[in-house]
């Protein structure tokens, strides 16, 4: 019977855990940069 690569797993297992934090701070930093529905509705009023 082959020995189990335990290293390969928790290397594949750190990966997935970096690219979801990735993800996650992207969708982050992108709802960061839209203003929100009230700010966008004051600014739109500032103008008239």
């Amino acid at each position: 019977m082959a020995k189990q690569n335990y290293s390969f797993e928790k290397r594949q297992k750190e990966i997935a855990k970096k690219k979801k934090k990735e993800e996650k701070r992207l969708k982050k930093s992108a709802v960061d940069d839209k203003p929100s529905e009230d700010e966008q509705f004051i600014a739109e009023n500032d103008d008239n």
